[in-house]
């Protein structure tokens, strides 16, 4: 991605906020780790002065941004199959299995979904964000299956992402829960942070590190001793549906970091113990960024997910 610079002017004073954190959520392609690196380098000045990624935003201040020229990516292209639902020149959708870490990280430097996309792409991914995510939209955590949106080129990716920023993209995933909701249908509205003292856990939080979060939910079956939910996330916080359900009392099935307890008693009534966090995106809509039309992709449940079914079904006859 070729160098360039942008400005603007903010609009409402934020005592609260932190400048990396308001900038993470005005641009969703780069990451806060990427943000925070280019404000102590001085590519993201506040009224022309270098600031601190602490720094809190006030009404009236131009914020200038200068996005260096993309490095190239360190991952190296990997020949791993890919699921994919639809592709063309512009953007690609796939069905990420369960397992799958979407990129390079610490611990998981290779075998990603973007060794994979560098392979199959030839190198021809968007490099916002100083590639770490080359073509990287959004995510998906490691355990979770389902739909997830690819760029080929950096037009696209600042299209996507401003529809995820702006919340327009429908996003529905299908969900095993522990234990049996009594609302058929419901709204979580609880603002989710990082863990006070668990730093790899988000939780449920109302103070002033929560960010609102909102997910809508229905009961699509009634297992034993366990739900089939379909939640739809209105915005895409880290671990949204997991925390969202465990804040209700239903954790996900498989999901011992934030439902362990649930999940052995689960164990005790079934004998079934899940191989993962039973989550899959199962759907996923938006704007097609050159074709500017509402196109939706579905991606089937995995064989574990059906193989779950089955067992609790069978448990409660």
């Amino acid at each position: 991605m070729p160098a360039r610079t942008e400005n603007f002017i903010v609009e409402k004073s934020l005592p609260n906020e932190r400048l990396d954190k308001f900038l993470c959520e005005k641009f969703p392609a780069a990451s806060r780790g990427t943000l925070q690196r280019l404000i102590e380098e001085g590519h993201i000045r506040v009224n022309g002065e270098i600031v601190k990624p602490t720094h809190h935003p006030h009404a009236g201040e131009k914020i200038e941004i200068h996005w260096p020229d993309a490095k190239p990516a360190k991952a190296q292209p990997e020949k791993i199959p890919l699921d994919i639902l639809f592709e063309d020149k512009t953007l690609l959708v796939v069905n990420k299995p369960a397992g799958l870490v979407v990129h390079p990280a610490a611990g998981h430097e290779e075998h990603t979904l973007v060794n994979a996309l560098l392979h199959h792409c030839k190198g021809s991914l968007s490099g916002i964000g100083g590639v770490a995510r080359p073509g990287i939209v959004h995510r998906l955590d490691k355990e979770t299956s389902g739909c997830l949106v690819v760029a080929k080129n950096d037009e696209t990716h600042l299209a996507l992402s401003e529809q995820f920023a702006a919340r327009e993209v429908h996003k529905i995933y299908h969900a095993l829960v522990c234990g049996e909701p009594g609302r058929a249908t419901g709204e979580i509205h609880a603002a989710i942070a990082r863990h006070p003292t668990h730093r790899k856990r988000m939780a449920v939080r109302d103070d002033s590190e929560g960010r609102a979060a909102h997910t809508s939910y229905k009961i699509l079956e009634r297992l034993y001793a366990a739900t089939l939910m379909e939640a739809q996330i209105h915005t895409g916080r880290t671990h949204q549906v997991r925390v969202h359900f465990q804040f209700i009392g239903h954790p996900l099935v498989g999901d011992d970091t934030y439902g362990a307890r649930q999940n052995a008693r689960l164990k005790e009534l079934t004998n079934y113990a899940a191989p993962r966090v039973m989550l899959h995106a199962k759907e996923l809509s938006f704007i097609h960024p050159r074709r500017k039309k509402l196109m939706t992709f579905e991606a089937p449940l995995p064989e574990d997910f059906l193989a779950a079914l089955k067992l609790l079904r069978s448990s409660s006859k």
